[in-house]
């Protein structure tokens, strides 16, 4: 493990344990409400008689929503502190998760639309601050535990599409399952957030000082700053790579097991669950492996066993070897943007800024990939489309030695 910045906290101290389980909790809870909205993705498409194509396109207006709030996001951390930023997202989530069952429901898109531009924006507000979170207590603990975090993310997403296979099954109304996930994410955000911020990193952490306009003036301009700064930059290549990757899995994996081999709902729900449970298995076994061989071999090797993975999937002629091609999809998709986070958050001055432009790479994958695909989709059929998706891990292979550890303020500027 490489030498991180003095902690003034012990690793074991009961502040940074208790920050660490509740922050992983968070992490699960919002794997839990990603998954359920994204499983039941042919319900909604059914729901409002959609198209591939349209749904994609309509897919696209979150990722404009997401990346729209990312390139302001790092700012907005620096200048209120996660706390707050994390409940005002809480609050965001719960109207736009809200807005994505009446749209359906009611029969109108633009609900639908609504409802996913402002859920993204939850998103993009929250994804800042939980990744600067989780490098602050990895700091504190002296080791590797970024991935483990979003390991929880992982495991959320597994119960998550497990309650949407359950949900698709049963046939339980997506107003009722949307509803009920808006309301239990709320009260569990508003108890949890609080503790899960370490007191030291407010607007503070950054600038360990409650203080002066200057201060907080000079935090706003090096959140600015960060995308002058070259290495930041091709780590956020590396991460837009990983999020193109999940984020087809999330958006298309479901529908393609649908459409490629002609299985119910539930049964595409159930294979998305696979894949995310190999997303797990990588985070949960990933620090050991990052602390033993470095985080460049085991991002390189990763970006490979992806590509295989993925590669195998759209060329199977068969689901269970499909299934054997998602899992090792999986496998190799969980750990680059643990590593891509922490590789940019080295420097606890800089960090909210360079998480948030690495944080908006990964929206531009969101932004292209939804109608990209999509047409692809209509073109060669989903399942085959998302072949596309090898070419940017093949580069996100060979830029794998942008994550080797630096010290704090090396970042080279462009």
């Amino acid at each position: 493990m490489p030498a991180q910045p003095t902690s003034p906290l012990a690793p074991d101290d009961p502040r940074v344990l208790r920050a660490r389980r509740l922050l992983i909790g968070l992490y699960g809870l919002l794997g839990i409400t990603v998954a359920s909205w994204l499983s039941r993705l042919p319900s909604v498409r059914e729901a409002l008689d959609l198209s591939t194509g349209q749904l994609g396109v309509i897919l696209l207006t979150g990722a404009v929503g997401s990346l729209a709030t990312v390139l302001v996001a790092g700012a907005i951390v620096v200048r209120w502190g996660s706390v707050k930023v994390l409940l005002a997202a809480a609050v965001l989530f719960a109207c736009g998760n809200t807005l994505l069952a009446v749209g359906p429901a009611v029969g109108l898109v633009p609900v639908l639309v609504a409802g996913i531009i402002v859920l993204s924006m939850s998103f993009a507000l929250g994804n800042v601050p939980m990744n600067v979170e989780s490098a602050v207590i990895e700091r504190h603990m002296r080791r590797t535990v970024v991935p483990q975090f979003h390991a929880a993310f992982s495991i959320g997403s597994v119960v998550g599409s497990g309650l949407g296979a359950a949900a698709a099954w049963a046939e339980v109304p997506l107003l009722v399952q949307f509803g009920a996930v808006s309301v239990g994410s709320l009260v569990w955000r508003f108890l949890t957030v609080p503790g899960a911020v370490l007191p030291t990193t407010a607007p503070v952490a950054v600038t360990q000082d409650e203080g002066t306009p200057r201060r907080r003036g000079a935090g706003f301009r090096a959140s600015l700053g960060a995308w002058r700064e070259r290495r930041t930059l091709l780590v956020g290549v590396i991460v837009m790579a990983a999020a193109l990757s999940e984020g087809s899995a999330n958006n298309w994996l479901a529908i393609s097991v649908v459409d490629g081999f002609a299985q119910r709902e539930a049964v595409a729900a159930l294979v998305f669950g696979a894949f995310v449970a190999s997303m797990t298995v990588s985070r949960v076994i990933g620090p050991r492996l990052i602390d033993r061989l470095g985080p460049v071999r085991v991002l390189a090797t990763s970006a490979v066993v992806s590509v295989a993975g993925l590669v195998l999937f759209g060329t199977a002629p068969t689901l269970s070897l499909a299934v054997v091609g998602v899992v090792g999809w999986g496998l190799g998709a969980g750990l680059a943007v643990p590593i891509g986070m922490v590789a940019v958050s080295e420097d606890p001055m800089q960090a909210a800024g360079r998480v948030a432009v690495v944080s908006a790479f990964a929206s531009m994958a969101s932004l292209a990939a939804p109608p990209a695909l999509g047409l692809a989709a209509e073109a060669l059929g989903a399942r085959q489309a998302l072949l596309l998706v090898a070419i940017p891990l093949v580069v996100a292979a060979l830029l794998s030695g942008q994550v080797r550890p630096q010290r704090p303020g090396a970042a080279e500027q462009g």
